[in-house]
């Protein structure tokens, strides 16, 4: 990327729009002049995420590589519209990925897209990516699930413990304020819920036809490198995957520089070689 395919700072907006009946909080990192043809970089947070917890990656990301981002609470969570009704616990990600990211940038007219996802929202990223091949240029997976580890449900145990005798209740309550104790037992009950422990999406990744680059840290206490290799071994396009020594669960944050460039550079190789929608 060079100093005159980026001519000036981006903009943001933080803004609400309705969406299928609800209204999600919505931030809009916009450059005046970008680079041409550039897909929007859309960030999907984790299951008890939103969009403070990206803190500034968006926007570097956007400085990085020309392109504008998108970053949005989801319905239930941050400034967003809380939930209505308790969720089904088999398939609220699918839900997600292909009812209610879609009707969002449908909304915001948004035709070409690189989906870059944490945890639940990397395993959005793969079923969006899987689904609408047309729009999706390219996908970044942080911590994704495609299907559930013994790790996984210890990791949410340990969370399960934090939140009631610990302070992760408080922290969270920073940001999801009164939703806080709904937020988060909607995440804990469908990770433990029987019925959800032989959730598997590994049949939808053949499916995916873009460039995907995949991270994960050695050490997180969410998941293991199987799941790495899973979509390594079984996506339909070509695969760039990371295994990030010394880091936990949250690479952008305890490795901020070297996720950064590693996704940086992976969307600008992807739009150099001319990488589209198929």
């Amino acid at each position: 990327m060079t100093d005159q395919e980026i001519q000036n700072e981006p903009s943001q907006r933080r803004h609400r729009v309705n969406v299928l009946g609800h209204v999600l909080e919505v931030l809009e990192v916009r450059h005046d002049s970008k680079r041409v043809s550039a897909p929007t970089l859309v960030f999907l947070h984790e299951g008890l995420g939103c969009i403070e917890l990206w803190r500034d990656i968006p926007i570097q990301l956007a400085r990085a590589t020309g392109c504008d981002a998108l970053i949005y609470d989801r319905l239930g969570y941050g400034h967003s519209d809380p939930l209505s009704s308790s969720r089904h616990p088999r398939d609220y990600l699918e839900e997600q990925a292909w009812r209610h990211l879609p009707a969002l940038l449908d909304r915001l007219d948004e035709r070409a897209v690189i989906p870059v996802g944490h945890s639940d929202g990397a395993t959005i990223a793969l079923l969006f990516a899987a689904r609408c091949q047309e729009r999706t240029v390219a996908a970044v997976t942080e911590a994704a699930h495609v299907f559930v580890e013994d790790v996984t449900l210890g990791g949410v145990r340990a969370a399960v413990a934090a939140y009631e005798r610990g302070d992760l209740r408080k922290k969270l309550m920073t940001y999801h304020g009164a939703k806080t104790d709904q937020v988060f037992h909607a995440w804990a009950n469908t990770w433990l819920a029987p019925e959800f422990r032989d959730w598997n999406i590994e049949d939808c990744l053949g499916h995916i036809r873009s460039p995907l680059l995949v991270l994960q840290g050695a050490d997180d206490a969410y998941g293991s490198a199987a799941q790495v290799e899973a979509i390594r071994r079984q996506a339909g396009g070509p695969v760039r995957a990371e295994l990030i020594e010394g880091c936990g669960h949250t690479p952008h944050l305890e490795a901020r520089a070297q996720v950064t460039r590693l996704i940086a550079n992976f969307v600008d190789e992807c739009l150099r070689n001319g990488s589209q929608p198929p």
